[in-house]
């Protein structure tokens, strides 16, 4: 019960992320706040975990490396450029389609168990909740053909789902190998700026001022996808996927579209119209029917 109330904790701050970078957007380029944030988050671990995490094995660093590329540099580059197209709401409820994603790439490793009917039934309603949410928030002309920018975003949100899927399971290679949740997550990031620092060099655009940096509404949300959202919830996921499995933890993601979708009208004012919730309650249904066995209890 302890380590689905952390999956629970972590999921609903997540929740909130789509948000709180949307707001960000105003200010900063997508790769600026990729790499201020988990730079914050870097420096919020270093003082946990000061020492350097000795590696069993030379070829773990390739899992290091490759959780940092997918988990951090990747996902929240899809995700931060997404959310510059589409909608908040929109973004939270594709990136949701996780879980089916980790079962799939289970199975193509050799665990077929979750791969029945349900799962089938279960993805494919899902999948058309996502396109039903696309046409929600598209343009006018959305219905029919769900908004070019909008779908944009919306395919961006969905490949990120997919690469969060990867990272998911590289989590679970580097628990099972043995190293401790808080050190291995303070790796995964330092693979993750590795990555991210030359690129928002390049194509980042111009360092952001003093002024905008120190804005309060600025820093307060820097400092929450720092502190909170990475270095604390990347450290809890992690226990979550090393004690619960990568399949079940994603369960949790389900939580995601409602939470996202409440704090976007609340904050963000952003619309919420019947295909909208027509959409949503497809995919929490698809994920929720995906994810339970015969019995009905989840996988």
């Amino acid at each position: 019960m302890k380590y689905h109330l952390v999956a629970l904790f972590t999921v609903f701050v997540w929740g909130t992320t789509f948000v709180s970078t949307k707001v960000l957007l105003a200010s900063f380029s997508p790769l600026w706040i990729l790499l201020i944030r988990f730079a914050i988050g870097f420096c919020a671990l270093c003082p946990i975990r000061p020492h350097i995490l000795r590696l069993e094995q030379r070829k773990h660093e390739l899992l290091f490396a490759a959780a940092g590329l997918s988990g951090i540099a990747a996902y929240y580059l899809l995700e931060n450029v997404a959310l510059v197209f589409t909608t908040a709401t929109a973004v939270g409820i594709i990136v949701a389609a996780a879980p089916l994603f980790t079962g799939i790439l289970s199975a193509l490793l050799g665990n077929r168990s979750a791969l029945n009917w349900r799962f089938f039934c279960g993805f494919a309603l899902a999948m058309g909740g996502l396109l039903v949410v696309s046409a929600g928030t598209g343009n006018e002309d959305s219905i029919a053909t769900f908004g070019s920018f909008s779908l944009f975003g919306d395919l961006l949100a969905l490949l990120a789902a997919l690469v969060w899927a990867v990272y998911s399971i590289l989590v679970k290679r580097i628990a099972e190998a043995g190293y401790e949740t808080v050190a291995s997550t303070k790796r995964i990031f330092f693979w993750g700026l590795v990555l991210i620092v030359p690129a928002t060099l390049l194509f980042g655009g111009p360092l952001p001022s003093e002024e905008t940096l120190l804005d309060w509404q600025n820093a307060a949300n820097l400092l929450f996808l720092g502190l909170l959202a990475s270095a604390a919830c990347f450290a809890t996921w992690g226990a979550s996927v090393k004690h619960l499995g990568p399949t079940v933890s994603t369960t949790y993601i389900y939580l995601v579209p409602a939470i996202t979708a409440t704090a976007s009208v609340l904050i963000l004012g952003e619309p919420m119209n019947l295909l909208i919730v027509t959409g949503l309650a497809m995919t929490i249904a698809g994920l929720l029917l995906s994810q339970h066995d015969s019995g009905g209890q989840p996988s």
